[in-house]
Order: structure tokens, then sequence, then C-alpha cells
């Protein structure tokens, strides 16, 4: 069935390249070879663009030699070839096994959360979730294929949680073919439980895990400890700059509340035009929108500090009323 109307517009971006630079197989660089783009619906309503950097082994001897190699982090976002993320599949396989809903019960609680999304996709999805957990049942002769020839698996592992007090769907990918290797919703995330989901994944693993990544999480990193003491364990990059910007964060946040106590007279100088319909009122208005809209429009940490964002947009602004002093009369006098 063809769709009635287009597709969300993606509210923001994100650049993906991949964590590891070096072949998996013979250790030489990867090239940036291109670029592809994808688009992510989330739970929270947001759509997200995905720029992708892939790279290619150019060792004609390698067994990998021209090969695509994704970025690790895209498989924390959504499945292949799909538009709705991970948190969303988490959701409706709570909704579907945990509290019995039908599949337009489901579709209308996505909706009620602004996710656009049709009840046949409900249903595809659901089909995802079932087909998660058909993995850890199951030994797939494919799967070993695939892997043995690899030579290697480099895991990247993440837990997705729809709601608080929901049970936390886990996933555990292999970076290097994209497959999904485990699937499973536990109640806790202690140690102990990540151990024995990893220990599962280790007994049948047809090859050795070369390296893995996931998020800074400490029962989760001494799960991997114990399970794999001598592979590499890398953090995500984004995680890893959040924490290490938390400081900036925290100053440019006290720097923001303080320039906002500048700029609280707005309301004030609106008032005292309303109803008037000359040149100089209508000039008042629209220095008042932009005070309005630098105030509300927030960076997203730890790449878009909100805090210089506002104290550039407001010396925009500060520079626009000194010219406009200069030709003439300025709007600050009137």
């Amino acid at each position: 069935m063809a769709r009635s109307k287009a597709k969300p517009q993606p509210t923001e971006e994100r650049s993906l390249d991949t964590l590891t630079r070096a072949c998996p197989s013979c250790g030489r660089r990867m090239w940036f070879e291109y670029e592809n783009r994808r688009s992510v619906a989330m739970l929270d309503g947001q759509v997200v663009r995905l720029r992708l950097h892939i790279r290619r082994c150019q060792n004609i001897t390698c067994d990998r030699y021209r090969k695509a190699y994704r970025p690790e982090e895209e498989g924390r976002w959504a499945l292949p070839e799909h538009e709705f993320g991970l948190d969303i599949i988490a959701l409706i396989g709570a909704l579907r096994y945990q509290e019995h809903r039908s599949v337009p019960e489901m579709h209308r609680a996505l909706r009620r959360r602004q996710v656009e999304i049709s009840e046949r996709s409900v249903t595809n999805l659901l089909d995802r979730y079932d087909e998660l957990l058909a993995v850890s049942l199951t030994d797939n002769r494919r799967l070993r294929r695939v892997l043995s020839e690899a030579g290697g698996v480099i895991l990247a592992i993440d837990g997705l949680q729809p709601d608080v007090g929901h049970e936390v769907l886990w996933i555990v990918r292999d970076c290097l073919s994209g497959e999904i290797l485990l699937g499973r919703s536990l109640l806790s995330a202690t140690a102990d439980d990540l151990v024995e989901l990893l220990q599962e994944v280790k007994a049948w693993l047809p090859v050795d895990v070369i390296g893995v990544i996931s998020d800074g999480q400490r029962s989760l990193r001494k799960a991997v400890a114990r399970v794999w003491p001598q592979a590499p364990h890398q953090l995500c990059h984004f995680h890893y700059l959040r924490e290490a910007a938390h400081p900036v964060y925290e100053a440019d946040r006290h720097a923001k509340k303080e320039l906002k106590k500048r700029v609280r007279g707005v309301r004030p100088l609106e008032r005292s035009v309303e109803g008037r319909r000359d040149a100089m009122a209508r000039v008042i208005h629209e220095y008042c929108a932009a005070v309005r809209s630098a105030l509300t429009d927030d960076g997203r940490p730890p790449l878009a500090a909100s805090g210089l964002k506002l104290h550039a947009r407001l010396t925009a602004i500060q520079h626009s009323l000194e010219r406009a002093g200069k030709r003439g009369r300025s709007p600050r006098n009137c």
C-alpha cells in the first residue's frame, strides 16, 4: 500500500564514523570511501538523519578487500534497512507480551507519542521483535558460516528501555557482518545478569572476539571484563564525549541562566506598543520575537553548547540594534 503522505522531515542530524580505522583482517588503515544517509524515527517523536561514513580496506591481498565497514554505532539506532528505531521495537514487544495489547491499540499508543507510523508497520516491527528473540533460541547455521568466514567478531552491545520500569531489550551485534547475534529482554541490568547473557554468546561463537564496543555503564563494563578479559573494550565516542564535557556543560548552563536574567523585559516592551500599526511598532515586535527565539532555541550537549549559542544570538541582536541606532531612532528608546 502506498503512503498517503510524505515521510516526516528529520528534526536533527547525526554524523557517524567508524570507531575502528584499522582493517580487522590485515591491520592496514581503512580509507573513507563514501557516505550513506538514512532517517530513523525514534520513540520520542524525533526523526534523526544519520550520515554514515563507510570505509573499505584497500589492501588487494586482504580477504576483506573492498568490503564495506559501516559505523559500529549504527546498530544501536535501528535494524538494517529499517526506518524505526530499536526503542520503538522494544516498546512494541513490551506492549504485546506484557500488556497483551492488540495491533490497533499499540498503534494508538505510538501515535499518542507523536510517532508517525501505520498499523502495517506496527505488525512488521512486532515480527522483527519476535525474530530478535528467536535468534537467542535457535542455532543459526548461516550465522556460524558468516562469522567463520570473517575470522573474528567485533561486538557492539547496547540495551534499550522504552520506559522506566519496563524490561530492557539487550542487543548483541557483530560490527563486521552487521548480524544480530542475540536479542533478549532482562528485568535487571546487574553485572551478574549481563555476564550470563554474554556467556551465552561466547558459548556458541565459532570465532574469537576481536573487540567490544559499548557505552560506559559500569555493570556492562564489569561483565565484559569477566567474560572477555583479553579483548579490547572501547567506549562509544558519543557517550565518552558527553561525560567528558559534563563540567563544560554545567558552566555553560550557568552562563545561560545569567544571560536570561538580562533579557526578561521583552513582555513589557511588547505591551507598550500593543495596538500600534506604525513601522517602529513592527520593528520592536520583530526584535522581541528574535529575543524569544534565542531564549528557546537550545543546543544539544555535548556537541552544541546552548549558553554559547544564546550569547551569539543576543550579540547579533545587540549589533543590529546598534546599527539601527546609528541610522536613526533606536527601538530601545521608543
